[in-house]
Formats: structure tokens, sequence, C-alpha cells
């Protein structure tokens, strides 16, 4: 894999306006500077350790394992985490570099809220202003969030434009940039956007699978068969595939939001449904229609509703290395249900579309094999809409 400029295999890149290009120079020189540094490393561990609780725990889901038949069942419990999912681990990284940088400001573009609630909280830790852009859409499915943001001090901007959802606060969160390039970091949530942010954030969430290692290692003496975790742009999959990327036994296996099928308009599954183009300044595989726009996509989860994959996950793919398969909405709530029913763990709406694929695939191992599924949040902010999914009257 080449990353020079960027790239993974055609993938990636810097397409982006040039108002853009001094800012992202700086944060390459910035990030190239300091993410070798012993004293931003130990700086950056210690907020891990102390402030976000990790390691994340590896949990063996026993009863789930005897349910389903077939290979041994770990969780990969990000959820634990400080701010309820894996999202702090990039956050307290590009807040970090933020402040060495000189930074007073951060924004951040969210969808289920989960990336935002983790950047007002290191913005508050750090004395730093914040603004998120929110899709308005978004922000009715997730009115708790839009609350902790505020409450955590900082500002939540809805955004109106196109489908209201993920796709079009990105957009809105990089015209702000270019306004405030001097005071203001853009604390990209995903693997996703113009180079060095795919390698940035995947640098940061790395920390996942280097954890899910060292834990079956010790857990079982071995490395697990299979590593399965949710893809909207990609990155707590990308965190959790990084450091097994040279282990070409284990399978990588990401999950993407087929909402109502993937032969319907009502899908958000990339790999399966789109093709190659240029799109929030990177080269990778979109949604689009006939003319080559970018689709509408539509998931059950805020999270997972982008209409792009991270161009590391789109070479991934190119090159075999990893799976990549749609699960729909039904088959979500159905696992976010089983889950919680089986192991008293209520997960994220995003990380059940993993629980979902893993409860099949169990079954094509035997007890010797083990298979890894990253939770990536907690389901607390997705309760009510579960419950009107199901047709039950509830008011949050």
């Amino acid at each position: 894999m080449s990353e020079k400029k960027g790239r993974f295999g055609e993938h990636g890149g810097q397409y982006i306006p040039e108002t853009l290009m001094n800012a992202v120079i700086e944060l390459e020189e910035a990030y190239n500077r300091f993410k070798d540094d012993p004293e931003f490393n130990s700086e950056l561990t210690k907020l891990f350790n102390d402030y976000a609780g990790r390691p994340s725990r590896l949990y063996y889901a026993e009863k789930m394992t005897k349910d389903l038949g077939g290979a041994k069942i770990y969780l990969k419990r990000e959820d634990l985490n400080h701010t309820g999912s894996h999202k702090i681990n990039n956050v307290l990284g590009q807040a970090l570099l933020a402040k060495k940088m000189g930074k007073k400001r951060l924004i951040a573009e969210t969808g289920a809220g989960q990336h935002g609630v983790a950047t007002a909280t290191a913005a508050a830790l750090m004395g730093m202003e914040c603004v998120v852009f929110m899709g308005e859409e978004d922000t009715k499915r997730q009115a708790l969030n839009v609350y902790r943001m505020r409450l955590l001090g900082s500002q939540v901007i809805p955004v109106k434009t196109g489908t209201a959802t993920l796709k079009d606060a990105v957009s809105e969160a990089m015209r702000e940039w270019t306004r405030r390039i001097d005071d203001t970091h853009y604390c990209l949530g995903s693997v996703m956007g113009p180079h060095p942010f795919p390698t940035i954030v995947r640098d940061f969430q790395s920390v996942i699978s280097k954890e899910i290692k060292a834990q079956m290692l010790e857990a079982e003496g071995r490395l697990p068969d299979a590593v399965i975790a949710c893809v909207g742009g990609g990155s707590n999959a990308m965190g959790s595939f990084y450091n097994f990327i040279e282990d070409s036994k284990v399978r990588l296996i990401g999950c993407e939001a087929a909402g109502r099928g993937i032969d319907t308009f009502e899908t958000a599954a990339t790999i399966a449904t789109g093709r190659s183009g240029i799109f929030h300044g990177m080269k990778s595989y979109f949604c689009q229609d006939k003319y080559g726009q970018i689709a509408p996509v539509y998931s059950i989860s805020a999270g997972l509703d982008y209409p792009g994959i991270g161009p590391e996950h789109a070479w991934l793919h190119d090159t075999k290395r990893a799976e990549y398969i749609p699960v729909t909405d039904e088959e979500a709530v159905c696992a976010f249900e089983y889950l919680s029913k089986t192991e008293g763990i209520i997960p994220a709406i995003e990380s059940a579309h993993a629980v979902s694929a893993a409860m099949k695939i169990a079954k094509e191992y035997t007890p010797e094999n083990s298979i890894v599924i990253t939770i990536s949040g907690r389901g607390d902010k997705d309760c009510a809409a579960i419950a009107r999914y199901r047709g039950e009257d509830i008011h949050e």
C-alpha cells in the first residue's frame, strides 16, 4: 500500500479548494512533527488511560457463544469509553494536536451525535471553543446528544440543506473551516476527507486493534479468526482492522448499512451499491445517481447514513483484504434486541449491524475458533428510535 500523498491504491488524495490547501498542509506538517514525539504520545496515553478509560474491555460473550453455536465470541467494549463510543479516541488525539498548533476553536460534523459529544467533551476539557454541525434530521433523531453537546458548552448548528443529514453536516463544517482557518481546527470524525485526515483518524483509532491483539493473545493464546465492525465512513472498523492487515489469516469484515435493502434506493451500503467518485476532498466509492451526483442515502442508523466510505476501506476492498457485507435495518434491530436480551449489553444501532453479521458468521466456525465484534458505542441514544420502529408509543 502506498500512502504517498495520502493515497491508498487509487483512492484518497486531496481534492479541495485552494482556500483550504494551506490548512491541510499546516495540519500534515504538525501531525508529522508530533506523531512520534515522546511528550505528545505520553500526554495522549495519559488522556486515554486516565480520562477515556482505556484500555477498553475485551468481553467473552459466553451466553451468545453457547446460543449461536460455532466460534467463541468476544466483544471489544468501546461502548465503555468515556462519552460512550470509540469517537473519543480520535478526538482526544486531534484536540491535543490542535492545542499544540495554537488553535483556540474546534469545529466538527456529527451524524448520530457521538462524534459531536466527544468533540464537545474534549473542547470542555481543554478550554477550547466548540461548534458542531449536525443535519437537522439527525438533531431530531438524536435529541439527547444535542442536549449533551450544549450542556458541555458547545454550539450545535442544525444544517437544513440537502438531505439534512451527515453528508450535509460535513459540507457545512468544511465551509466553516475555510472561513476561520487561523484559529480553528476541523476535527473530522471518520477516516475520510482530504489527506491527512484518513491517516490521522486511523492512527488514533488503531489503539482498538492494538489492544484486541494483545487481549486475544492473553485470552486465547492466538489471534482471532475474524474481526467484525460496522462501517459508515469507517473509523471504528479501520481502528479495529489496522493492526491485523498484515495477519492474512484474520478475516476483516465490515458491515454496511443496507437500510431497507440494497435493491432499493433507501440504502447506505456504499461498497455494495456505489462506484468510484470524488466528494468531500477524497477519491473513493460513493452512492451516486445515474448522472454521477451523490445520491440521498438512508439508514435507521444516523451514524452510518453517509454516502461514501473512507479511502483505505476502498483499498482494502479492492485488494480483497477485507470483506464488506450489507446489513438491513430489520437485521440490525433484531441484533440490537438480541444482544440486549442475551448479554445485558445494549449496543448502539450502528454496532448492532456488526452483531447481526457475527450472528450469521459464527456458525461457520468451530469452538476452536474465535470472533471479535467491536461494539463501537452504547445504545442509550437509540432506544426511543428503536421503540418507535417497533411501533411502541414512546415519549423521550
